[in-house]
């Protein structure tokens, strides 16, 4: 650096003395900081959260840090779709009995703690003992127009309605790879801010790979597969073949969120981690 453009005088052994010294206390600054935000990050304060593990739609472009996680699938005897909630049992976690939602299906831990994010942990249909029936109900003013035209806000979701999966396409992408609906789940009588969104799609694709997969062969039915419908980036809600503009990203033929463009591959579903947060105390 030439000389007018050092602001500092003529370097001593003081100075360099001083400089380190200033520096090793900045270091030690980040160092607490990190260790304080790395506890409080796992050391939750109300009921569960921690780190947990998780089965997600992968991400695959974008911001988001991370997969959505995916909704285990059953259909009932009449032909409804409902999601899967976890056995409701109490352990201990940091010395004190806490309830919660927790189940081991297809190989894999599967809890409600998988879906205490983006304020979902404070929504009333994510309580372990909440008093809900777990079908999926469709939404009002989906990105689907048959969605839109074939059925009404809260009606149950039919295997019926989406007979034509095989073949379905709204001119976004490639058609015959899957049906989508959008829903919501666990939240009858609940007010919008506290209604857990959810996205529900029907493929052959699924259908294949449910039968070389423990996981996806527990946790889907009939080609069904859903998640929790919140970008793991700013909490939007993205939407499979909803959006047109989804071709800017090449996200045409997987789940496209517009707020800053994150990419999700429903047909890829993997493990992650990650922090959930704690619910309300009970």
């Amino acid at each position: 650096m030439p000389e007018e453009d050092d602001k500092y005088p003529e370097s001593t052994g003081r100075r360099r003395f001083v400089k380190g010294v200033v520096g090793s206390a900045s270091l030690a600054g980040v160092g607490t900081a990190t260790a304080a935000g790395i506890n409080s990050a796992t050391a939750p304060s109300g009921a569960g959260g921690g780190i947990r593990q998780f089965m997600a739609m992968e991400n695959t472009a974008g911001p988001a840090p991370r997969g959505m996680p995916q909704i285990p699938v059953e259909v009932d005897s009449e032909g409804y779709l409902k999601g899967i909630w976890p056995e409701v049992k109490t352990k201990t976690q940091q010395g004190r009995e806490i309830t919660v939602a927790e189940m081991e299906l297809g190989g894999v831990t599967y809890s409600s703690e998988w879906f205490q994010y983006c304020g979902v942990q404070t929504y009333p249909g994510v309580q372990p003992k909440a008093d809900q029936d777990n079908y999926f109900r469709y939404s009002g003013n989906s990105k689907f127009e048959w969605q839109n035209d074939a059925v009404s806000e809260g009606d149950k979701m039919h295997v019926d309605d989406f007979s034509d999966y095989e073949t379905w396409g709204n001119g976004i992408g490639q058609s015959g790879l899957g049906k989508p609906a959008q829903g919501s789940w666990r939240s009858q009588d609940v007010p919008p801010s506290g209604t857990m969104p959810i996205q529900v799609i029907r493929s052959k694709r699924i259908e294949k790979m449910a039968q070389n997969d423990e996981w996806l062969s527990a946790s889907t039915s009939k080609g069904f597969i859903a998640n929790l419908n919140k970008c793991t980036h700013f909490c939007c809600v993205p939407s499979f073949k909803g959006l047109a503009g989804s071709a800017v990203a090449s996200a045409q033929d997987k789940i496209y969120c517009q707020c800053h463009q994150s990419v999700y591959d429903p047909f890829n579903i993997v493990k992650k981690s990650f922090v959930a947060l704690p619910r309300p105390e009970e």
